[in-house]
């Protein structure tokens, strides 16, 4: 069966797998590299953050290792707030600031919905499709506990 050349260049792309604490400052650092440049290049466009919001919290639930799988759904939120600072509108001192940040998380919601949702499915899917792996292959048989090779009874 011959692939398509699209699929065959997606398998060659690196697929690194994160740890729960890489996993989360991947994504807070991304999210924050991307609010600076947004900040930069159209003064702070939230909806732009919240669409680029959505591929990286994607590619952080695909990227988390097995054993990690279930912090995903739980830092890509952190890692939206983290990262909506520079872009969050508050005037200065620290309440100004707060108020901005609050306000921008309820303003734009949906998208931090809508990407944690994205992140638990890729989660959920990954962990059934794990779970069925493990259901299909077969266990060794244990060992008496004198060490002889006669499975125990």
């Amino acid at each position: 069966m011959r692939r398509a050349p699209l699929y065959r260049r997606l398998r060659q792309l690196p697929n690194p797998r994160l740890t729960g604490l890489g996993s989360g400052l991947f994504c807070a650092t991304v999210m924050f590299l991307f609010a600076c440049l947004l900040r930069l290049l159209f003064g702070g466009s939230l909806v732009a953050y919240g669409v680029l919001f959505l591929p990286v919290a994607a590619l952080t639930a695909f990227w988390v290792r097995p054993a990690d799988l279930v912090t995903a759904p739980v830092v890509v939120p952190i890692a939206f707030a983290a990262g909506v600072l520079p872009i969050s509108g508050g005037s200065g001192g620290f309440g100004g600031q707060f108020m901005g940040l609050v306000t921008s998380l309820a303003l734009h919601a949906g998208w931090l919905y809508g990407g944690t949702l994205v992140t638990g499915v890729i989660v959920t899917v990954r962990k059934a499709r794990l779970m069925t792996e493990r259901r299909r292959t077969p266990r060794p048989a244990a060992r008496r506990p004198d060490g002889k090779g006669v499975p125990a009874a």
